[in-house]
């Protein structure tokens, strides 16, 4: 839906907001925000509202630091957890240099460009991702408040009223929930989003990420989207659901197909089969990340595409066979601290890399690849996304996929960011080590 300056102007009187805060992200997918009052949202509509692009991460050098931030009218909400007398909204911004040209490091733009690419080929894509967090006592250790597992119900999940709030904000905020329950690791949790345009959910999850935060920090309590915090419990992780649309039919749906897969999405399937190594720092870009991508904790680490079976990377849900609109492929090995705008991104451009070029789809695994023998994969032909931060950058940083899909300048800013947190883990010496190692050598 457009929104033109006018309606948020109005929507401001309305809704008595006092406060406009102005969204955008860093590289790395931070949140980042600055406020501005009603008596200065006219002007910034018009003009943007400039700020020190050297001090976000990945962004601008000093000597080129200014930015312009321009809000994105369609993205106006209310912020529902800060008071409604002189209220505060939130508008997501692009980033702009001086000249008004769009910022080639925006995140945010990163992905329109690829959208764009899409749209050029008759192709839209959308995205339902599902995020894992967990809920903790406080932010200083991962004290768990619940022994619950997978869809336990009240006492056992203490955090129902949580989740519960959680999705009345995201509601009013304009934000379409489908369900949401315990996950399998105690006080571990899951809110699913109603699948939307990915720029439209890029947002989302943005907003989803905040919301999750402010509700728990209300009740008292601390979320975290860390994909492995507990030693010994599954890790958190973001599906992404995603299908290319063209208009309004569903392009990746084909009747008379034997898995009801067009061609279309048969290639975009191979091509995500294809680049998943050299795509992976960025949908899993924290040396954390690496702790959940292993076998036996539900972490699909293993390359292949099946129906049913949730070992491979890739799954094509079966709820509804045949229903044009559930037709999609799953994406099971993001985590949810990733950048969305460049997740999307890098996912769709490999995607399309396989439609263009007509790569040939491999028949489905539907065995448990967890219980084969490295033999058997290997006989198979299974491969596994890499093992560690440091190894999934060496592939990334060959990568031209990759490098086109995000663009020269936030290629180069974000192997160097990972580079150095890759750096900054091998040199720590950890608990673990001191505690095996230091009583025997």
């Amino acid at each position: 839906m457009t929104t033109t300056k006018d309606d948020v102007m109005s929507a401001v009187e309305e809704r008595n907001v006092k406060f406009i805060r102005l969204w955008f992200t860093d590289i790395m997918g931070v949140l980042k925000s600055f406020a501005i009052t009603k008596e200065e949202l006219e002007g910034a509509l018009e003009s943007g509202m400039g700020f020190d692009g050297s001090s976000i991460a990945g962004y601008q050098d000093i000597e080129e630091s200014d930015m312009v931030a321009m809000p994105d009218t369609s993205t106006v909400q209310v912020l529902p957890w800060r008071p409604q007398e002189d209220a505060t909204a939130r508008m997501f911004v692009n980033v702009l240099t001086p000249d008004r040209k769009p910022y080639e490091g925006d995140p945010r733009y990163v992905l329109k460009r690829n959208l764009e690419r899409a749209k050029e080929m008759g192709l839209s894509m959308f995205a339902g991702p599902e995020l894992e967090y967990f809920y903790f006592r406080n932010s200083e250790s991962p004290e768990v408040l619940d022994k619950g597992r997978y869809f336990d119900l009240t006492p056992l999940d203490l955090a129902t009223d949580y989740r519960r709030e959680t999705v009345f904000a995201l509601e009013k905020m304009g934000v379409r929930v489908e369900y949401s329950h315990h996950e399998v690791a105690p006080s571990q949790h899951e809110i699913d989003l109603r699948y939307t345009d990915a720029l439209a959910m890029a947002d989302n999850v943005m907003t989803y990420r905040l919301v999750v935060k402010e509700i728990a920090q209300k009740f008292g309590v601390y979320a975290t989207f860390m994909p492995k915090p507990i030693f010994g419990e599954n890790g958190s992780g973001m599906h992404i659901h995603q299908s290319l649309f063209s208009g309004n039919h569903n392009a990746f749906f084909d009747a008379d197909d034997e898995y009801t897969l067009s061609d279309l999405a048969k290639g975009y399937i191979a091509g995500l089969l294809r680049h998943p190594r050299e795509i992976c720092s960025v949908f899993a870009q924290s040396v954390n990340s690496y702790k959940r991508l292993v076998p036996g904790f539900e972490a699909p680490v293993y390359i292949a595409w099946a129906r049913r079976n949730r070992s491979a990377l890739i799954r094509v849900p079966m709820y509804q066979p045949g229903k044009e609109l559930a037709t999609r492929m799953e994406y099971r090995a993001a985590d949810p601290v990733c950048n969305p705008y460049l997740t999307f991104s890098v996912m769709l451009a490999a995607g399309l890399e396989g439609v263009e070029n007509g790569y040939k789809l491999p028949d489905p695994l539907e065995r448990n690849i967890y219980t084969m023998t490295e033999s058997e994969r290997r006989t198979l032909g299974v491969e596994t996304l890499p093992q560690n931060l440091g190894d999934a950058i060496a592939e990334t940083e060959k990568s031209d996929l990759v490098r086109q899909a995000l663009g020269d300048h936030t290629f180069e800013r974000f192997i160097s960011l990972k580079k150095q947190e890759w750096d900054d883990y091998r040199i720590q010496v950890t608990p673990y080590e001191i505690a095996k190692f230091l009583p025997v050598m």
